[in-house]
């Protein structure tokens, strides 16, 4: 029966990791299809590859998110724990990719994971939650904005006196190799966070010693899930980053893309922080946009999506926290 349940468990698992590849699909590749350097399908499809690859780079995201966060009841009331926050972080999910909203899946799967915790009467590692998730969630928006702003006011002081349409050209080439590295990043971030959360069922059901060491197997099934969720495409996430918030063009395109890949690669190398790829690019995109002129930024939309990102860890805990109560009596311990 524990066996039944792990499985059930695992399968939930892999499907927020399908909701978080068709969330998060606009991350990696909405500036490429809005300034035409990729057809819809051909972005879609390399973004699936890169995810599929960048899943296997690491597992440093995926121990924190396994032992770092929380500590669960060993058993039943463990399962129905991750169970219960994944249901929640799926809901918040698909309630954001419904209105278009570009939050976080990872801070949804970090709400979810606390809010099942704290229903439960398990531990919340808050200094965890802290160093790991805040701390991150605030800086990292802000070195994306900061680093794509002053990489796009290089880009066009150094190609001030070239031909627009030249420079434009050749930045929509860039763009390719850029929005791969976007999409790697992703799949080296948001994969991880899967196999964490599988890594952490399997310990608590008693089939693993720890809740940080990650079998091959649940590398591949997590990286096989991100992958397909994004081929499936994120239209309405894509619209909000590639068009609502400011017109992009090629240059800052790659500028924002270079700038948030190169974010999320420091954050899972160096700090096994597991940082939100949604926030990161759009931060960039508007460092980027920025140096067009204030004004060309629609803030109002900006607003919008600070509010779902303000809102995603709350949410998610609740939602996550009303589950768990739903399911536990059912469980039998």
């Amino acid at each position: 029966m524990e066996l039944a349940a792990i499985i059930a468990v695992i399968v939930v698992a892999l499907v927020f990791d399908f909701t978080n590849g068709f969330h998060d699909a606009a991350n990696a590749i909405a500036t490429s299809i809005s300034t035409r350097a990729l057809t819809p399908r051909a972005a879609l499809a390399m973004a699936a590859v890169m995810n599929l690859l960048g899943a296997f780079l690491g597992t440093k995201v995926a121990a924190t998110v396994g032992s770092g966060i929380i500590e669960a009841p060993l058993g039943y009331s463990g399962l129905v724990l991750v169970f219960a926050a994944l249901i929640g972080a799926i809901s918040w999910n698909l309630i954001t990719w419904y209105f278009g909203m570009p939050s976080s899946s990872s801070h949804a799967l970090i709400g979810g994971l606390v809010g099942a915790a704290l229903a439960a009467a398990g531990t919340v590692k808050w200094s965890g939650v802290f160093e790991k998730v805040v701390i991150p969630m605030i800086v990292s928006p802000l070195v994306g904005f900061l680093l794509a702003y002053g990489l796009m006011v290089g880009i066009l002081w150094t190609f001030r006196r070239k031909n627009p349409h030249r420079v434009g050209r050749g930045f929509r080439m860039g763009q390719t190799v850029s929005a791969a590295a976007m999409a790697l990043g992703h799949g080296l971030q948001d994969a991880q966070k899967t196999m964490g959360v599988i890594v952490l069922a399997l310990f608590v059901g008693g089939y693993q010693d720890n809740a940080s060491d990650v079998p091959w197997w649940v590398v591949v099934l997590a990286a096989t899930a991100i992958s397909l969720g994004t081929y499936s495409g994120g239209w309405r996430i894509m619209r909000t980053l590639g068009r609502r918030i400011i017109h992009i063009d090629p240059p800052r395109g790659f500028a924002a893309e270079t700038t948030a890949s190169a974010v999320l690669y420091t954050a899972a190398f160096v700090f096994a922080a597991p940082i939100s790829t949604t926030q990161t690019i759009t931060s960039a995109i508007l460092g980027a946009g920025a140096t067009r002129r204030l004004s060309a930024v629609r803030w109002g939309v900006a607003g919008n999506i600070l509010v779902a990102w303000v809102l995603t860890i709350p949410a998610a805990a609740l939602m996550a926290a009303l589950v768990y109560y739903g399911v536990h009596p059912l469980a039998g311990d």
